[in-house]
């Protein structure tokens, strides 16, 4: 698996570097363009997920531990916990979203029934994965009602309520862009609360907050450190990366909006690492200065990570449900919510006993990366090569936007 994801990475930039060198200048346009500033936030949006809330609070710990886990002592734990969520490994969604906005609509590649079946499949596996991981870390966040360790049954109770809160919203666009609204500025006001407990009166001062953000400047020094896996932990981060690249790609690639292809990837490193650097520097300095996080603090944080999950979920199963056909329009509202219900119940249990885990996704998803590229080199390579504007029809619908 190590040779596999290895290999991944190596095709992922030598084919980043592929693209800026060949179309790094060719403007983009989605199925749907927007504007700069909506597909900016609706990439925020995208990039939000419940490991971002849950993580970080249970991890530093593990990577000051140089004695056990000398591999992390070339930086520090902010810059290991920045380099495993920002920056660089936003690259992975840029080739997607590249991939799906000018080459998929000339390659097809993702149309054959069999890798529509595969791809639909990672699609589903990976909400489930979004489920299980909160039902995992809610006892660290809500000891209120365990013992702070324990999945207790009222956490099984919660997560299932939680899918079938997103299965219902994934029943109509508009709960869908509420919810990604709603998440959006429940995630900032969340900063902006922590921040103020931690930087304000006596906890600390607003240059408190500069000297513990600036730790994050030794990811930018030692960021070749990251590019290949640092140990099975950072494996896993990797493959977790892989499993929803796919899925990024297709979603963000629908709203590019006249941008060149340089600017969509320094969109992509730059604008989501921005909040989230702010986010792990708020949250390092509680851990550092053992500030107490509990209360109101972790419902808060609780609350905001299982609204991140109902965001991811519901536009996940609105995606494959969609790409297999399997709508409300087709089945009815009750059939629809019963049976993905039922599906995404059983897949997160799997994923509890340890019968799914995401690496595996994340290994489906590289074999589908070298498969499309052998797909393109063998049956359409001059078709790619010729390539010098996204579709047409695109470039029309976003021309009309220009003009209005």
């Amino acid at each position: 698996m190590t040779a596999l994801l290895c290999a991944g990475i190596l095709l992922t930039f030598t084919a980043i570097i592929f693209v800026l060198i060949k179309w790094g200048n060719m403007q983009l346009v989605g199925v749907t363009p927007v504007r700069t500033l909506t597909f900016t936030a609706i990439l925020f949006t995208s990039g939000l997920d419940v490991g971002l809330i849950m993580f970080p609070l249970t991890e530093f710990a593990g990577y000051a531990d140089i004695a056990t886990s000398p591999e992390y002592a070339f930086s520090n734990p902010l810059a290991i916990e920045f380099g495993f969520w920002g920056f660089l490994i936003w690259g992975f969604y840029f080739l997607t979203c590249f991939y799906f906005c000018a080459i998929e609509p000339k390659v097809k590649f993702f149309e054959i029934p069999l890798i529509k079946f595969v791809n639909n499949a990672i699609i589903i596996g990976t909400c489930a994965f979004t489920g299980f991981l909160l039902l995992s870390n809610l006892p660290w966040y809500l000891p209120q009602i365990g013992d702070g360790e324990t999945i207790i049954g009222s956490f099984y109770l919660i997560v299932f309520a939680v899918i079938a809160a997103a299965v219902y919203s994934s029943t109509s666009l508009r709960f869908v862009r509420t919810l990604s609204l709603t998440s959006t500025g429940m995630f900032l006001g969340l900063i902006v609360l922590m921040w103020l407990g931690a930087f304000t009166g006596k906890n600390g001062t607003p240059s408190d907050f500069i000297q513990t953000i600036s730790l994050i400047g030794s990811y930018f020094g030692n960021i070749h450190q990251f590019a290949l896996p640092l140990n099975d932990y950072h494996e896993f981060y990797l493959f977790w990366w892989f499993a929803w690249s796919i899925m990024i790609g297709q979603f963000t690639s629908r709203f590019v909006g006249g941008l060149k292809t340089w600017q969509v990837l320094a969109a992509m490193l730059i604008f989501p690492s921005i909040p989230i650097a702010t986010w792990f520097a708020v949250l390092y300095y509680y851990h550092l200065n053992s500030l107490d996080s509990a209360g109101f603090y972790s419902l808060a944080m609780a609350a905001v990570g299982i609204l991140f999950v109902v965001n991811s979920l519901d536009s996940l199963i609105r995606l494959y449900t969609d790409n297999l056909n399997l709508t409300v329009q087709r089945f009815g509202k009750a059939k629809y919510i019963a049976g993905n219900l039922t599906v995404m119940t059983l897949l997160t249990l799997l994923f509890q006993f340890n019968f799914l885990q995401i690496q595996w996704i994340g290994a489906l998803v590289i074999v589908l990366f070298f498969i499309c590229l052998s797909y393109i080199l063998i049956t359409c390579f001059a078709k790619v090569r010729a390539i010098d504007s996204s579709p047409e029809e695109n470039e029309i619908d976003f021309k009309k936007i220009d003009m209005a």
